[in-house]
Parts: C-alpha cells; sequence; structure tokens
C-alpha cells in the first residue's frame, strides 16, 4: 500500500475508487479521498495483484467479486484515515465492494454511457447510477461537487498517479 497525505479540511469528502489494468505487473487499486471542491486529501494504492490460473479455476465466477470487491476495494476502503459520504467507482466489479462497507457505492459513468443498475441521475457531464437507491441529502451534496469538478475527472488522477509510481 501507498499512501500520501496532500490535505485537510472540514468539507463533505468523497471517495473516488477505480483499478488499473497493467499486462506486465496485474490489477492495482486506486482510492482518492478529495473535498467539495475536488481537491485531494488522501491517496492510497495496492501493489498490483496477479491472479494466478490456478485462482482463475478455483474462484471460477466468484472472482471478480473477491479481487475487486475483497481484495482490491475492501483493502483500500480500509485503509483510509477518514471516511467518505460516499464512494464513487467507474468500474462495475468495483461494486462488490458494497458488502464490506456501510458506504454508499456510486457507479459514475460519462453522460454519454448506458446507466448501470439502480437509479440513474445525470450530474454534470456525468451517469450517476445508486444500485442500492439514492440516499437521504447525498443527491444535494454531489450535485455541490458536480458543480466544482466533472464527476469522472478523479479516475483519470488516479489513473495518472499509478502511472507514474511504475516508472519508478
Amino acid at each position: 500500500m501507498q499512501q500520501a497525505d496532500v490535505g485537510g479540511g472540514e468539507s463533505p469528502l468523497y471517495g473516488y475508487l477505480t483499478t488499473v489494468d497493467s499486462p506486465v505487473h496485474g490489477v492495482f487499486g486506486g482510492y482518492l479521498l478529495v473535498d467539495d471542491v475536488g481537491r485531494p486529501l488522501e491517496f492510497h494504492c495496492t501493489t498490483p495483484v496477479k491472479v494466478s490460473r490456478a485462482q482463475q479455476i478455483l474462484y471460477g465466477a466468484t472472482l471478480p467479486a473477491h479481487l475487486h470487491g475483497r481484495q482490491i476495494g475492501a483493502t483500500l476502503l480500509s485503509e483510509a484515515g477518514t471516511q467518505p459520504v460516499a464512494v464513487l467507482t467507474d468500474s462495475e466489479p468495483l461494486l462488490h465492494v458494497r458488502r464490506h462497507t456501510t458506504l454508499p457505492v456510486l457507479l459514475v459513468r460519462r453522460g454519454e454511457s448506458s446507466p448501470g443498475a439502480g437509479d440513474a441521475v445525470r450530474l454534470g457531464d456525468a451517469l450517476v447510477s445508486f444500485p442500492d437507491g439514492v440516499p437521504d441529502g447525498l443527491l444535494e451534496r454531489l450535485g455541490t461537487l458536480a458543480g466544482a469538478v466533472d464527476l469522472c475527472e478523479p479516475f483519470e488522477r488516479i489513473r495518472a498517479a499509478i502511472d507514474e509510481a511504475q516508472k519508478h
């Protein structure tokens, strides 16, 4: 695990959770906590996870839930020093982390993408799906965040940070 503490504050926090597939190294997980204007507060990433052929055979169809939900997602959420009001992901397999947290986990896609499971709402250029329904007050808070930052942009920051870490 790598962590960077990059700020602090009292505004609501939002967690961005994604993965990066590297053909050479395996799957990296990244988790970025931002405030309500998109400033980074905390960053965590996993070491690469490489799935063996034996794991593929033994886990079968349950492999994505285990790999993304438990091994990557739950680990990253547990490493964070602060709790966000919601976790946003752009990866459907990471929705499996919902079994390992009480936080609302939302699927965020570019607006032209088709919605995922559950209620979907357009916020700026993003389409946000709420697989477990919309918690009270969260839509307003996300609207504030979407007014300050493109809801999909922090995922790009995570990918760039992981790519940069692979160079060193």
